[in-house]
């Protein structure tokens, strides 16, 4: 079970993706603002921070940059979470140094498998994880245009 920390500030997209995600069988924890979300990755040191970028305390930089300076959270991987244009949001966050990005709104019937992607896997699967991991680069295909999109991943692994 990964232990992951949602710092989410509307209240409703944070219900919705934690219940994902704890049917999943994941340990979750929300926050609904950048301080208490800090704190408590501090504290829990979590697999995963997925976090919203346009937070009303702490601008999600800001947190993200602080998250970066704990030696202690090294092999933590923090994701994007933001309704940002997707060009606008692959440039902040490689910029701001996340992992990834997952836009919203979220397909629910992807998204858990978006944030696993994430996820440490298991010391024994690490060459299926190196041989399975892929750089994505923002494209036009990478966002749904209309509704027979849905399927289509809107998250990106960002690379150096």
């Amino acid at each position: 079970m990964s232990h992951i920390v949602v710092i989410e500030d509307n209240a409703q997209s944070a219900r919705l993706v934690a219940k994902l995600l704890v049917k999943s069988g994941h340990n979750v924890r929300t926050f609904l603002t950048g301080e208490a979300g800090l704190t408590n990755t501090f504290e829990t040191l979590p697999d995963l921070v997925l976090i919203d970028l346009g937070l009303p305390d702490i601008d999600g930089q800001t947190v993200i940059s602080l998250l970066r300076q704990q030696p202690k959270l090294s092999k933590t991987s923090v994701i994007a979470f933001t309704a940002w244009p997707p060009e606008t949001a692959y440039m902040m966050a490689k910029a701001y140094g996340c992992d990834g990005v997952i836009t919203k709104p979220i397909n629910t019937r992807i998204f858990v498998e978006q944030v696993e992607d994430f996820l440490p896997k298991s010391p024994t699967k690490t060459d299926d994880k190196v041989a399975m991991t892929e750089s994505l680069q923002p494209t036009s295909a990478a966002v749904p245009s209309d509704n027979k999109s849905e399927d289509k991943p809107s998250d990106a692994r960002l690379s150096g």
